[in-house]
Order: structure tokens, then C-alpha cells, then sequence
């Protein structure tokens, strides 16, 4: 099982900045499209952290493993980064599906849209754990990767902002490795209907609060 994520922080530049850290109690399956980590496979933690939007480090994926190696996080996991206050996350549970999500929503877009000339430095990241308390086969998991960004996007929607998400979005879908395996992981299933309604519950929370970067926060 996926354990309720701890608030820790990092020391960089002078300032004390937020990260968020789930851990496994047994290594668990896991999709991912973060940054670390990502792809189909067995992973024993999740690591979300903020960066100030200055952010412009080119290796994101190296960066990650050495905020989890100053963690002392052993094993393969999951990598985030965001713009946001990770305290500021939200979580959400339905029919022993549980959902968490760190909302910033200052950059939606259409992902479709034809791309502006240049994006403003706002917040502007949304990233979604869940966690699902039955085995998915790998087609389930892709499918579960499609339902979240879908319970996503009806949240944005639902809150009246001109997008179906923002530019760097990310979503970890983790669950047991043994048991009988679900094939299926879409809005109507077994567990894509939990899923889908954790996840845009949790969205549709953290978009309807003011969200400041973190940077920012610390100017007033």
C-alpha cells in the first residue's frame, strides 16, 4: 500500500523548499509520465517537489535522483517537480481509491491549440498520484493514465478556465503488484469510475483556491 505522503523540505540557495514523499510498504506497479521514473514498471516511492518558477535546470530527471538520494530513498520511484506549494496538496478518496493532487492551473491550454508565442512565467503545473488497491495490467494502467487526465479536464472545465490542462502536467497511477489483475481502467469500469471521481474531486479543490508559486510567496 502507498502510505499518506510526509511534508519534508530541502535546503538550496539559503531557502528551505518544500517536497512531498510518499513510500511503499511493498514495492508496488506503477505508470508514470514524470519526469523520473516514468514508463511502466515497479516503483517503491513517489517524490513531488517544488521549484521556484525560475526553474531552468536542463536534466530534471538527474535532479530528482539527487533530491531522493539526499532523502535517502532506496530502490526505483517516481519523480515530480511543480511550481507549487507542495503543502498545498489535496487528497481525495473514493471506494478505496485515493487520489492526490498538487494544483496549478495559471498556464491552462488547449492541448490541441496552436502554440503562443511565448507562456508567462505563471503557476502552472497539475500533478495527480493515485493509488489503486487492485493489481491493473499494463493496458488497465494506460487506460487509468487516460481517465485521470479526463477527471482532470472536466474539473478545469467545471471551473470555468479556457484549457484541458497546462503544459507540464503529470500523473503516477500506482498499485499492488500481485492479486487477480483488472483489465480495465476506464471511467465505467470497476475501478476507472473511482478513480475518475477521486481524481477530479481532488482537482476541482485545489483549482478553486488562489494558488500563488511558491516563489512568489516568499516576496508577499
Amino acid at each position: 500500500m502507498l502510505s499518506e505522503p510526509i511534508l519534508t523540505s530541502r535546503a538550496e540557495n539559503g531557502r528551505d523548499i518544500p517536497l512531498l514523499v510518499w513510500r511503499a510498504d511493498v514495492p508496488l506497479r506503477a505508470v508514470s509520465s514524470g519526469p523520473l521514473g516514468g514508463g511502466i514498471g515497479v516503483r517503491q516511492w513517489v517524490l513531488n517537489a517544488t521549484v521556484p518558477m525560475s526553474y531552468d535546470r536542463n536534466d530534471p530527471a538527474t535532479h530528482l535522483a539527487e533530491l531522493a538520494a539526499d532523502l535517502a530513498l532506496d530502490g526505483p520511484g517516481v519523480g515530480l517537480l511543480t511550481g507549487v506549494a507542495v503543502k498545498e496538496v489535496v487528497a481525495r478518496t473514493d471506494t478505496g481509491v485515493r487520489a492526490w493532487a498538487t494544483v496549478g492551473l495559471g498556464t491552462p491550454v488547449l492541448a490541441a491549440a496552436p502554440a503562443p508565442a511565448g507562456l508567462a512565467q505563471r503557476v502552472g503545473t497539475v500533478n495527480i498520484v493515485v493509488y489503486v488497491p487492485a493489481r491493473l495490467a499494463d493496458s488497465a494502467l494506460v487506460n487509468a493514465v487516460a481517465t485521470a487526465t479526463e477527471a482532470k479536464t472536466q474539473a478545469i472545465t467545471e471551473l470555468g478556465l479556457p484549457g484541458t490542462g497546462t503544459p507540464t502536467d503529470a500523473v503516477t497511477v500506482l498499485c499492488p503488484v500481485a492479486g487477480p489483475e483488472a483489465a480495465y481502467a476506464g471511467p465505467r469500469s470497476t475501478w476507472g469510475a473511482p478513480l475518475a471521481r477521486a481524481v477530479h474531486a481532488a482537482v476541482l479543490a485545489g483549482g478553486a483556491r488562489a494558488v500563488v508559486p511558491w516563489s512568489e510567496q516568499l516576496t508577499g
